[in-house]
């Protein structure tokens, strides 16, 4: 039986992990009570008895909890940005090519996307791999998502009877141009700019749509939208990422369409000269939970859809 400890437990994420491999048989869990959650000594005895560590902590205890493993066999599922761009680790999108596949069946350190960085990875990666669009594109993402990708605090605000009324519309964030994912979409995606990136929570629990707009004259020379339509065909063919033609609902777009699952959608829209990628998936989903279990899987040599929900 597979031991596993989930250090940061308590958080969004953490909890959601916790619930799914409480219900698998062939999973142990490696609980702390409350008292010793955070204790040091209590921690690393866990982590190094585990065979699958997941970290669901802030960067700086992340880094902490990798260093306290002294064994080469526990394995690690990082779900911060700690170490998402680090060459020694294995990125964990297994969709984007056969490289990553195999790496990640091979990892002992793996990083899980960030949740828009998902969304803008699956998209402009696979574009610029097949040479449809250069590496020194000046792209824009925009990216609508649930709140309970701002973790406990910000779930609290929305589900709060006496909450703010400005929380009732679209806000958007990360204005500064700093948001903590640009630095993985750029370097994964291997661009030479950083997108503009404007990401936006809404009044609903979880969901994501992160769309890229692109004009036909920043793709390669001779590219077009069918161009860009094949690569997707061809490589996003399912379960956990599947092309479709058309994902609209009467002209509209949902950003919750995905909510509870643990798939993506990839579609194209717009015309010849005026092109628009979009992904739809939900944070806690794809974006989070349902992707670090889905590395999980495929270290442990599983089928990488069991225990999620597609």
């Amino acid at each position: 039986m597979i031991k596993v400890f989930i250090d940061g437990r308590e958080g969004t994420t953490g909890l959601r992990i916790y619930e799914r491999l409480a219900e698998r048989q062939d999973i142990s869990l490696i609980v702390l009570s409350e008292e010793l959650r955070k204790d040091p000594a209590a921690r690393k005895e866990a982590l190094n008895a585990a065979d699958i560590a997941f970290l669901c902590l802030p960067d700086a205890a992340a880094m902490e909890a990798v260093s306290m493993i002294e064994n080469d066999t526990t394995r690690v599922i990082d779900a911060s940005t700690a170490h998402r761009t680090l060459p020694e680790w294995c990125y964990g999108l297994p969709e984007l090519s056969p490289a990553h596949l195999e790496k990640l069946k091979a990892s002992k350190r793996t990083a899980v996307p960030g949740c828009h960085a998902s969304g803008f990875i699956s998209l402009v990666y696979p574009l610029v791999a097949a040479g449809v669009l250069p590496a020194d594109a000046l792209l824009t993402c925009h990216s609508i998502t649930g709140y309970s990708g701002g973790g406990k605090k910000m779930i609290a605000q929305y589900e709060d009877e006496g909450r703010d009324q400005l929380l009732s519309a679209p806000r958007q964030y990360g204005i500064t141009q700093q948001h903590k994912h640009l630095k993985e979409m750029k370097a994964i995606c291997g661009l030479k700019n950083s997108p503009i990136f404007c990401p936006i929570v809404s009044d609903f629990y979880s969901g994501m749509c992160v769309t890229v707009p692109l004009f036909k004259s920043q793709l390669a020379a001779g590219k077009t939208i069918e161009d860009v339509k094949a690569v997707y065909q061809s490589l996003y063919q399912g379960p956990m990422i599947r092309y479709q033609e058309s994902m609209d609902e009467a002209g509209f777009l949902s950003g919750n369409a995905m909510s509870g699952l643990d798939s993506m959608q990839v579609t194209v829209c717009g015309n010849d000269e005026r092109i628009l990628l979009i992904s739809r998936f939900d944070n806690l989903g794809k974006g989070a939970s349902g992707a670090a279990l889905q590395c999980m899987n495929i270290m442990l040599g599983d089928d990488p859809t069991h225990g999620l929900n597609l």
